[in-house]
């Protein structure tokens, strides 16, 4: 038997409990691990609350965590029993003990990565690595706008912006959170609580705003991100933290400067091992040479599981949070 965090209906983080379930065996081309560490990301919010429907309940949540390869499926040829392994996609259920996935969502970690560093970064670590080197291949010298800049993936995304060359504008939330993102890199913050975020954009950039605008918040910045833009700049929408953006009028792109709008996700870049495993050395590169850190600034056990969602929802988190099994 192994602990996991489940939840049999949706609703707030009352509805999730620590449970005792049989460990599965894995099948063919799976892979079972013993997690030492788990991430805790915005998406598990969203499986939980219903606005990204499960599977089917109960339903385990979670899918990013690092580990040992405790047990192998048949035909698993690139991982070994008692590797260290990280991962980032699959199945929900990382809020466990064990977890059971697809051995091509797996990949080893080098040894100057330790586990719990790697369950911290491997999801913002490569939703980074896609934005910034393949959504818009940054070249240096772009001006770009972060939303949430204090946070998991905003912490990430500065330093490794930083390290090509570009200059980051960071929305934050406090003065607190504004010197947390000048620190990773950042190369102005605008606090929006006090500031107009357009108004502060055009001083910061004598007008020529943004090249990309980067949001994860969704419904309550879509209009200000596009503000932010220049001309036929790229808006890219990677998250609903404030709830999903709706009834788009694509004439507005127009109205506002030709501009370009995507929507990507993990897993429409990481859709083969081959993809995944290259993504994850240009991670595991930048934190290797000090480029990128990640830091842990909070650390919740894994029958707190509640606590720390409500923690990371209530904007009381910094950085980067993970549950230890």
């Amino acid at each position: 038997m192994v602990k996991r965090i489940q939840f049999a209906r949706t609703g707030g983080p009352e509805v999730l409990e620590l449970v005792d379930v049989a460990t599965t065996d894995p099948a063919p081309g799976e892979v079972r691990v013993r997690n030492r560490a788990v991430g805790l990301n915005f998406i598990d919010i969203y499986f939980r609350t219903g606005l990204y429907p499960a599977p089917g309940l109960p339903s385990g949540l979670g899918t990013e965590g690092a580990g040992v390869v405790e047990a192998l499926g048949e035909g698993v040829s690139h991982l070994a029993v008692g590797d260290r392994v990280a991962y980032a996609q699959g199945p929900l259920g990382a809020y466990a003990e064990c977890h059971v996935l697809p051995a091509d969502k797996v990949v080893r970690l080098p040894e100057a990565i330790d586990t719990e560093t790697a369950a911290a970064a491997m999801l913002k670590g490569l939703t980074v690595q896609y934005l910034l080197r393949q959504t818009y291949p940054l070249q240096g010298g772009e001006i770009i706008l972060w939303h949430a800049a204090a946070g998991g993936v905003g912490s990430i995304a500065c330093q490794w912006a930083r390290a090509l060359g570009v200059r980051v504008i960071g929305t934050v939330s406090s003065p607190e959170k504004a010197a947390r993102a000048e620190r990773n890199g950042a190369w102005a913050t605008i606090d929006y609580t006090r500031e107009d975020v357009v108004e502060r954009v055009r001083e910061l950039t004598g007008g020529a705003m943004c090249d990309v605008v980067y949001d994860s918040v969704g419904k309550d910045t879509w209009e200000t991100s596009l503000d932010c833009l220049k001309k036929r700049g790229l808006m890219v929408s990677f998250g609903n933290a404030s709830g999903p953006v709706e009834g788009v009028n694509l004439g507005i792109l127009n109205q506002k400067g030709s501009l370009f709008v995507t929507r990507p996700s993990l897993n429409g870049y990481a859709d083969t091992r081959e993809r995944l495993e290259a993504m994850a050395a240009d991670l595991f590169a930048v934190l290797e040479r000090g480029d990128v850190s990640v830091d842990i600034a909070q650390r919740y056990p894994l029958a707190e599981a509640d606590e720390a969602q409500e923690a990371l929802a209530g904007r009381r988190t910094t950085g980067s949070t993970i549950l230890i099994p």
